[in-house]
Formats: structure tokens, C-alpha cells, sequence
């Protein structure tokens, strides 16, 4: 892969967002590399004990307001968003239809990032729950089409042989160097077309959330530069922007003080 594909690349994943200054963005499973442009953050599993779902540090960042939620039961309203990121989150969730019908109800648009099928088979993070693949046979409605997984490895032959070997990282440096055929890159707008094979183990679920870690913090810190110095005009035009705690929450949720919303935790129900 060229320098010049790489760079396109980055600028695909990481710092163009197809959204207006004024349009609110929505990053679900936020974890330790939250959007840029995201004005709203949510994460279920934001403290340092869930670092195995993480591959930079080990606790979430908090960088702007963070709902400490589940992906599949959103506390937002309905259309709260213009714009929603999901980005390596799927994979990780035992109901990613779930999460698919919860970015539709809460967003009009959005971009989702998942590990591809064929890729993740010779080396895998072994907290991920399910196979990803791309279904275009319908070109006017792409599907993505998530299998579930019964071991964290496709062929325990093989993965038997890269450990003892000892060749899983540069295996793992070798397949980040072609990172188009590592990731498919999902642009949804009205609704996020998804389907899921198979049935997860509870065990195996359960197993992975406790997984070891895959860390890969020093091109985490990379990549926080760059897109700082890339994003700094658009950041210095929105940096007066608020955001209210009843213009996002369902109706139901909604606080009689109305407070603007500041960079930490929130769970909702928490009078605080």
C-alpha cells in the first residue's frame, strides 16, 4: 500500500466526517480513541477493568460528555443526531442488530468500522464476538453480515502454530500495513442494514470480555497528533458550541434544571 493510499486512508477513518459545523455527532463505544468531531460520547465499559476491549489505553477517555450506557438501549431521543460514528464496536457486543436498530432510531446518518472476515481469521483480538463481512449483492442495499464466533481463533491448528512460532505481532504489523483489506468502512444514511448468523455462546461471550488486551498505544498517540493538528480550524469554529442535557435524552429522562453538558460521566437516572 502506497504512502499516498495510506494517507487517504486515515483522512477516510479518522477525519473526514460528511457532517456541517452545527450538526450534532454521536460516537458510540467511544473507548479510548473517541471521534474528533463528536460532540456526544457513550461507552458501557469506561473504566481501566475493561481494558481487554480496548487497543490504546486502558480506561475510556472522557474528552467531552460520556453516557455510560448500553449501545443497544440508547438513553437518547429519537433523530437526536445528525450524525453517528460506531467505530470497532460491533464486534464486541453480544447483540450487534441491537446497536444497529439503536444508531437508525437515534441518527440520521453515520459511519461504522468493523475488523473484515478474512483478515481477522489469521489474527484476531480475542475479545471480538463475531466474523464481519460485506454483503454487496444488492448494490442498492449493502448488508453487513456478522457471524457469531465459538472460539476466539478460526483454526486452532494455526493459531496453536503462530504462538508457538511466536510471529502473532508481526503478523498483526503485517496485516495493519494493508488496512484497507483489514477494515470494512460503512457509510450508512436512513437506516443501518444488518443481519446476524449463528447463536453466541454465553460462555464464549463471557470468556472474551475478560480477554487479554491488544495494545497498540504508541500509534494510538500518533494518530491523536495528526488528527489534532488536522482538525484544529474546525474545532476552533465549534468551540463555543453547548449542548443541553434535554436536547439528547428521551423525554422520559429529561431533568427540570436542564444543564449544559460538561466533560464526565453521565448515567442517566443520576440526579447529579
Amino acid at each position: 500500500m502506497s504512502v499516498n493510499s495510506q494517507w487517504r486512508l486515515f483522512l477516510n477513518r479518522r477525519i473526514h466526517v460528511p457532517v456541517r459545523d452545527e450538526d450534532l455527532v454521536l460516537d458510540v463505544g467511544s473507548g479510548d480513541k473517541p471521534s474528533w468531531r463528536a460532540d456526544v460520547l457513550l461507552d458501557r465499559y469506561a473504566g481501566a477493568e475493561h481494558s481487554a476491549q480496548r487497543s490504546g489505553r486502558s480506561s475510556a477517555r472522557v474528552t467531552r460528555p460520556l453516557f455510560d450506557a448500553d449501545a443497544a438501549h440508547m438513553p437518547f431521543a429519537d433523530g437526536a443526531f445528525d450524525y453517528a460514528i460506531c467505530s470497532n464496536l460491533l464486534e464486541h457486543v453480544t447483540d450487534p442488530l441491537g446497536v444497529a436498530n439503536e444508531l437508525t432510531r437515534v441518527a440520521r446518518a453515520g459511519f461504522i468500522e468493523v475488523p473484515e472476515a478474512a483478515s481477522a481469521k489469521i489474527v484476531d483480538f480475542p475479545s471480538h464476538l463475531w466474523w464481519c463481512r460485506f454483503d454487496e449483492t444488492d448494490p442498492d442495499a449493502p448488508t453487513l453480515v456478522m457471524t457469531a464466533k465459538t472460539t476466539p481463533y478460526f483454526d486452532a491448528e494455526i493459531d496453536a502454530y503462530i504462538e508457538r512460532a511466536g510471529v502473532r505481532q508481526a503478523l498483526d504489523d503485517v496485516l495493519y500495513r494493508r488496512m484497507e483489506h483489514r477494515a470494512i468502512l460503512y457509510h450508512w444514511s436512513g437506516a443501518v442494514r444488518l443481519r446476524t448468523e449463528g447463536q453466541l455462546d454465553p460462555d464464549f461471550a463471557a470468556a472474551a470480555m475478560m480477554a487479554p488486551g491488544h495494545k497498540r498505544t504508541w500509534e494510538a498517540i500518533a494518530v491523536r497528533w495528526v488528527t489534532s493538528v488536522l482538525t484544529a480550524r474546525t474545532r476552533m469554529r465549534r468551540r463555543w458550541v453547548r449542548v443541553r442535557y434535554n436536547q439528547v435524552v428521551k423525554p422520559e429522562f429529561r431533568r427540570a434544571d436542564d444543564p449544559i453538558l460538561e466533560r464526565r460521566i453521565y448515567r442517566v437516572g443520576d440526579p447529579s
